[in-house]
């Protein structure tokens, strides 16, 4: 991450949490608390950081019909790096959600240093200008020029970027950044933004610009700098450069200062005081930063219950965070020295153990002593782990390591894991109560946390993480039912640009592999969604998909996969609920998740939609999908998936000889990241 970036997203954070957002939760109607409306409501809020980040900075959609649509808007100002942009817009999107319980309409712009805004309603908005409420925020120091001279060269700025912003012919659209230079006590730099949502009219952006001009020569005059926002629009200017948008920029060469004029020069470059201040901020931040990074090491060199995993061979390191580091002895007596009595789970790498520490239940995983591979599993879930908070991701709450015990500290998710409830691994209890449980409306909640975890692992999340073995023993599920994916042993981290990797060695589960990772290695977001499709189907069928199914006697059997296609291309999806379901559940809702599901395993990658559009997909009952193609999967014949009548059996010239068998063991066989 480029140095500035870093303290963008630094001040963005800290800024958060000591600056109270300008927000407006709409008074015109409300809405019960989850219902169809809150559904999409949250639906729609957590995929805008994904969706304004991956179009340049602005977003807008529905999602929904009738009474329960919800109509959202979020957008960055110019500048803004995309990661620093998603941040912005995830954090606006969640402050909403908490503190507009039940509004139908919502605004917020989150802090004020003007990053981003995200506005919803039940009503469309799109294209119409929201000249109130206005919010202003001024800089508490005062302007120390020559206030005639300066109100010129102001005023002037501002009304040739209103003109810029709003010309038809401008390139740029709907914005406008400038600088402005005048000469009094010293040199002085004017840095001004104006930006209206690109929906807006340029008759209306100009209305809105100019009542935020006015607004600030009102409430604000003799300030050095502030800002102006509403819902439309918003207006910036410093004594600083604030936004990236100012780079391309240049100014004429400065006059000379007169006579007794403060400056600060090296070479032919000024300085402003206000560029002076930014940097020595900066430089107190860094050395802040340095002296804690220094005084936590020597913390580390000085414990002794724990130590670094230096002998492991791995360049990455755990953080040493002193709040994450537990000690043996602690964890050894919380579990009654690991006694069968506790154990609640075995894994590959090891058994996993309830516990009580500090006061709060715990689930510890200790990794086998035997497994060779347990150190390196061990140091990716730590390091990984640790940096992801969501809340659809089981939280790490901390981790040792002594001589050969290699220890990990999760939240304690009470309802077992998804594959208990679907598929019944206690035989003595009785099936029906237990998938009982698991009624159709609980099922969808499940399949729509899952896709909004996958989407934070894939594309909001500061890290892009593939996690290579998706499948219902890794889904947990909270007192309220709601589902945490867990174990990221297997986990791969991208960089931000990259879309795919490679391997020789193969690690996951196959019933839940892509073909294109089970057969060559190829590994993406696109083999994750693959994962996600079967898990769908296994949600809705109750069924495994390494089981043998057939729909009658002439028929060949399949696994689950290839039984649902059948099911799909005879017209009979709905043969596939799981009876314990009932009759209770809405046909179309139902058969569009099978139909999502078999878009998310087809063969071709590219075929496969992403999570944002899987998750606007849930949320939308109105919708076309586009029709899926042959599913990918490892049946004996891929001849019997042939149906002539539909026109499907030139697809069969992509199909390969297959040799895989099914099973639900998780091979473990690992390759260097």
């Amino acid at each position: 991450m480029k140095l500035k970036n870093f303290f963008q997203i630094f001040w963005f954070v800290l800024v958060g949490f000591i600056v109270v957002s300008a927000q407006e939760c709409g008074r015109t109607g409300s809405f019960i608390p989850g219902d169809g409306y809150d559904t999409n409501r949250g639906l729609i809020l957590s995929s805008l950081a994904s969706d304004v980040s991956a179009r340049g900075g602005f977003f807008n959609g529905s999602i929904g019909q009738g009474p329960d649509r919800v109509y959202a808007l979020g957008m960055c100002i110019q500048g803004a790096e995309p990661d620093v942009c998603s941040k912005c817009i995830d954090h606006a999107s969640n402050v909403l959600l908490d503190r507009c319980p039940n509004q139908t309409e919502g605004l917020n712009w989150p802090e004020v240093r003007i990053l981003c805004m995200v506005r919803y309603s039940n009503r469309s908005f799109f294209g119409s200008l929201k000249a109130e409420p206005h919010f202003h925020s001024p800089n508490q120091d005062d302007i120390r020029y020559n206030s005639t001279v300066f109100d010129q060269v102001w005023g002037d700025l501002a009304r040739r970027m209103i003109a810029s912003a709003t010309l038809p012919s401008s390139k740029r659209k709907y914005y406008a950044a400038d600088i402005a230079s005048l000469s009094l006590t010293s040199f002085q730099i004017i840095y001004a933004l104006m930006q209206c949502t690109p929906d807006l009219s340029l008759e209306d952006c100009n209305i809105c610009l100019t009542q935020s001009v006015s607004n600030y020569e009102s409430c604000c005059y003799g300030k050095q700098g502030g800002i102006v926002y509403r819902a439309s629009c918003v207006f910036r200017w410093e004594l600083y450069p604030f936004s990236e948008a100012f780079s391309g920029i240049t100014l004429e060469p400065p006059p000379e200062a007169p006579a007794g004029n403060v400056t600060n020069k090296k070479g032919s470059e000024t300085i402003s005081i206000g560029i002076f201040k930014a940097i020595v901020i900066q430089t107190a931040i860094i050395i802040i930063f340095l002296v804690l990074l220094a005084l936590g090491f020597f913390i580390y060199r000085r414990r002794k219950s724990c130590r670094a995993l230096g002998s492991q061979g791995s360049s990455t390191e755990i953080p040493v965070i002193h709040s994450l580091q537990y000690d043996f002895k602690a964890i050894e007596a919380a579990t009654n020295k690991f006694s069968e009595r506790n154990l609640i789970g075995q894994g590959g790498f090891g058994d996993v153990f309830k516990a009580v520490l500090n006061g709060r239940e715990v689930a510890v995983k200790r990794l086998s002593k035997t497994s060779g591979q347990g150190g390196r599993e061990f140091k990716n879930e730590a390091v990984l782990v640790a940096k992801l908070q969501h809340r659809n991701l089981v939280r790490l709450f901390g981790f040792c390591v002594q001589e050969d015990e290699k220890i990990l500290v999760y939240e304690f998710v009470p309802n077992k894991s998804l594959d208990y409830f679907l598929f019944v691994r206690d035989y003595s209890a009785d099936p029906s109560s237990i998938q009982g449980q698991l009624n159709w409306k609980t099922r969808y909640n499940i399949i729509g946390g899952i896709a909004r975890g996958v989407l934070y692992l894939h594309q909001d999340s500061r890290l892009r993480v593939i996690h290579r073995d998706l499948k219902a023993s890794n889904i947990l599920l909270s007192a309220n039912m709601n589902p945490k994916i867990s174990d990221f042993g297997l986990a791969t981290i991208f960089r931000m640009e990259q879309t795919r990797g490679n391997t020789n060695r193969i690690a996951g589960t196959y019933a839940y592999m892509s073909p294109e990772y089970a057969m060559h290695g190829q590994f993406s977001m696109k083999s994750d969604i693959y994962s996600f499709g079967v898990l769908v189907l296994e949600i809705i069928s109750g069924k495994k998909n390494s089981g043998v199914y057939q729909m009658d006697e002439t028929s060949t059997a399949g696994n689950l996969v290839t039984y649902a296609w059948r099911l799909w291309i005879n017209g009979s999806p709905l043969e596939l609920v799981d009876p314990a379901i009932g009759r209770n559940y809405q046909s179309n809702e139902v058969t569009r998740c099978i139909h999502i599901a078999l878009l998310c395993i087809q063969e071709n990658p590219d075929d496969r939609p992403l999570l944002s559009n899987i998750i606007l997909m849930l949320g939308s009952n109105t919708s076309t999908l586009p029709a899926p193609c042959l599913p990918g999967s490892f049946p004996r014949s891929r001849q019997e998936l042939v149906h002539v009548s539909e026109g499907l059996e030139s697809n069969e010239s992509t199909g390969r000889p297959t040799t895989y068998s099914f099973n639900d063991v998780s091979i473990t066989d690992l390759e260097p990241r």
